[in-house]
């Protein structure tokens, strides 16, 4: 029987090797570990790896609001939208406006940033103004934020300032942040205060209360003078009917 040729003995040791590298990466992809689910949603994360919101972070760490945004887009279904002002925004404010605010006020602006709701760029174009924020005042009342734009470019009004949108850092569900490059300052902030009503009179007569209101002046005793009248009057007429009598 004739040997098999020489050829034939190299070809089939090379089609195995070719046939195991063909199935080498078939099997490590069943062999290799899915991947790790993404972590929870952080805002300062976010804010961080865009860079240039330093004063917006602080801000909302101090406030917890930073905690709250958190939560919130985490643990539930309506999400959360989140107008994130740079820190050439907060240097070009008019010097002094932070720090002419109360603590109250600190914590309203930023609140005012945030929309207790998911909004993309296409719903705000057709959202019903003003828009509910996370900022309310002493009364209850919400503070709004108002939309306006056509096409891509969507405007954000509050009365005082008016910014563009145009970049979002973050753009899907349940967390939508967007750049502006102006602090949205509140129109509550501004508005006039009614003055206080002055506190009626205690006696109601309108004069000032502990005055007791103004003393009818003193007539004295009516019968001092016209009694000394009286007696002068009779001693003439007594004085002048004697006389009558010596002359008769």
């Amino acid at each position: 029987m004739a040997a098999p040729p020489c050829s034939s003995l190299i070809l089939l040791p090379l089609t195995t090797l070719l046939s195991a590298l063909l199935l080498l990466p078939a099997a490590r992809a069943q062999s290799a570990p899915a991947p790790a689910p993404s972590g929870p949603i952080n805002i300062t994360a976010i804010l961080e790896k865009a860079g240039q919101y330093t004063t917006f972070i602080r801000f909302l760490n101090e406030t917890q609001a930073g905690n709250q945004i958190n939560n919130q887009v985490n643990n539930s279904h309506d999400g959360m939208t989140v107008f994130a002002p740079t820190d050439n925004a907060f240097n070009n404010l008019p010097s002094g406006t932070l720090n002419n605010l109360s603590d109250q006020q600190h914590v309203q602006l930023v609140l005012y940033h945030i929309c207790p709701k998911f909004y993309s760029l296409e719903s705000l174009l057709s959202v019903s103004n003003p828009v509910r924020t996370q900022a309310s005042g002493q009364d209850g009342g919400v503070f709004g934020l108002n939309f306006t734009g056509q096409g891509n470019q969507v405007n954000v009004s509050t009365g005082i300032v008016e910014v563009p949108l145009y970049n979002a850092l973050r753009k899907d569900f349940p967390l939508a942040v967007y750049q502006v490059d102006k602090v949205l300052l509140p129109e509550e902030f501004y508005k006039a205060k009614a003055p206080a009503a002055s506190p009626p009179a205690a006696d109601g007569s309108g004069s000032p209360a502990g005055d007791g209101g103004a003393k009818a002046p003193s007539t004295g005793n009516p019968g001092n003078g016209s009694g000394r009248m009286s007696v002068g009057l009779g001693l003439v007429s007594g004085i002048w009917l004697l006389c009558m009598a010596l002359l008769s």
